[in-house]
C-alpha cells in the first residue's frame, strides 16, 4: 500500500490455509487498511490457492472489501512479486547469508524493514501501466 506496509508475516508452523489468512492477514491488517482508504479499496492478493476459500470470499465479502479480479498464474501483474525478488536478493546478498530456519526469518524480517519505501511505492503505483500494457498485449506477457 502506497506510503505504509505492514511487519512481515512470516508462516512458520503448517500451512497457510484459508482460515489462517483470515486470522492472521484479512481481519488484522486488510480490513484496518480498507477502513483507512475508504470505499474506493481494492484488494489484490496473489490467487494463492488459501486465498481463494469459500471463508475467504465470505469474510471479504461481510468486510465490504472488493478483491482485484485478475488471470490466476500471471505474476507480471502482481507487483508484490517484484518486491519478493527485492528482498530475496538483499537477504541473498548479507555479508552472512542465513544457515536455518530461524536466521532465514531473522534475514527477512531485517530486510524487509531495510526496504526502500519509495520502491515499494513505485511498485503498487507501476499497477496502473501494467494493465495497460495487458490489455494492449492481449493478455500476453508484459515487460515488467
Amino acid at each position: 500500500m502506497i506510503n505504509g506496509r505492514t511487519r512481515l508475516h512470516v508462516v512458520v508452523n503448517g500451512n497457510m490455509t484459508g482460515q489462517r489468512y483470515i486470522d492472521e492477514v484479512l481481519l488484522p491488517h486488510v480490513r484496518l487498511f480498507r477502513g483507512a482508504v475508504g470505499d474506493k479499496f481494492v484488494f489484490m492478493d496473489d490467487n494463492a490457492v488459501c486465498h481463494r476459500t469459500l471463508a475467504v470470499q465470505d469474510c471479504l465479502d461481510s468486510e465490504g472489501i472488493q478483491r482485484l479480479v485478475w488471470p490466476t498464474r500471471s505474476p507480471d501483474l502482481n507487483p508484490i512479486e517484484n518486491v519478493w525478488d527485492a528482498l530475496g536478493r538483499q537477504v541473498a546478498g548479507r555479508s552472512y547469508p542465513p544457515t536455518n530456519r530461524n536466521t532465514l526469518i531473522c534475514a527477512l524480517t531485517d530486510e524487509w524493514d531495510k526496504l526502500r519505501e519509495q520502491l515499494l511505492d513505485n511498485v503498487v503505483q507501476s499497477m496502473v501501466r501494467r494493465v495497460e500494457c495487458c490489455i494492449t498485449l492481449h493478455g500476453g506477457h508484459i515487460p515488467y
